[in-house]
């Protein structure tokens, strides 16, 4: 099959496009036709060598996580799924080499769900990793109540966007950072915009003067200190960005596969709750300057590699 795949840490350079070994499929897997794939900072993180102590690299390493498609063949196991479903997945393993930037991917069974009927199998390429990193903070870690006021770091971008959506869906008030061009993106979701940046203190507290309930950090650095400054009595904080966040009092998160919660999250798409915002698409062959893009961290909602398709022959 073709794919994009790299064999040695590095930049965008080190991806290449061609002919890799078709994916084998396990007992507990499904073989899914990609349709489309979402590019994230972790993706590139991963490329760079920046996860080596966590996760092993077993080159040449498809790179992606999330995916949109087709079950082209079960796993001898799996009754949940036959040919021809539409899935969406966040198809993470233990270990760096079968990703999603490919024609096919090998899912595993406890990585998938089905995909939102009234999303785009690009837009639901974007809702994976960025949806369960949103939904597991806020739900099982943050636990954010009706009432409650949370602040979200990068409101626009990808996991940020989710967040805002899902925080107001659980009717908490919901301040976000984001650039002023990206203000009313952010209020669209239903949240208060404030520009990050020097004063973001002094202006958060404009708006929440006893502090906020919870903070969703995507961003780290000096958006810790501010934010464990800016915390009500009995006030959390959770990063996603920076192990730091816990010398501030608060949790490092790191979001893991579950099928139930993608499922949830599915769902809460296909009612509307959940949409997501894809600011550009590219062809396979082209990741790389995807990856470029993403690079940059100014994406508003998600950047997306498509897959040709053609119906399978059965």
């Amino acid at each position: 099959m073709k794919a994009i795949s790299y064999s040695r840490y590095g930049g965008p350079e080190v991806l290449a496009f061609g002919e890799v070994r078709d994916p084998k499929v396990g007992p507990d897997s499904v073989l899914v036709k990609v349709r489309a794939a979402s590019v994230n900072p972790v993706d590139w993180k991963a490329r760079e060598g920046y996860l080596e102590g966590l996760l092993e690299a077993a080159f040449p390493v498809v790179p992606g996580w999330d995916v949109s498609g087709v079950v082209v063949r079960p796993g001898v196991a799996v009754s949940e799924f036959d040919v021809g479903d539409e899935v969406i997945g966040y198809v993470r393993e233990d270990f760096l080499s079968r990703g999603t930037f490919a024609e096919y991917v090998a899912a595993p069974l406890r990585t998938l769900a089905r995909k939102p009927r009234n999303l785009s199998f690009e837009e639901a390429a974007g809702l994976p990793l960025v949806g369960l990193t949103a939904y597991q903070v806020l739900l099982k870690v943050l636990q954010v109540k009706r009432g409650e006021t949370v602040l979200v770091h990068a409101a626009a971008g990808g996991v940020g966007s989710i967040a805002v959506q899902l925080a107001a869906h659980l009717g908490a008030r919901v301040i976000g950072t984001a650039s002023e061009p990206n203000h009313d993106f952010v209020r669209g979701l239903g949240g208060e915009p404030v520009t990050y940046g020097e004063g973001l203190g002094e202006r958060v507290r404009g708006l929440a003067p006893e502090g906020v309930d919870a903070v969703f950090d995507t961003v780290g650095g000096d958006a810790l200190k501010v934010s464990a400054n800016l915390l009500a009595p009995e006030g959390r904080l959770v990063s996603i960005a920076d192990v730091g966040v816990v010398t501030y009092g608060g949790r490092y998160y790191f979001v893991r596969p579950d099928p139930e919660d993608l499922q949830r999250l599915s769902d809460l798409a296909e009612q509307g709750v959940v949409r997501v915002h894809v600011s550009e698409t590219f062809p396979l062959e082209q990741a790389a300057d995807a990856y470029r893009l993403n690079e940059e961290g100014r994406t508003r909602g998600k950047i997306v590699v498509t897959v040709d398709w053609e119906p399978e022959e059965m």
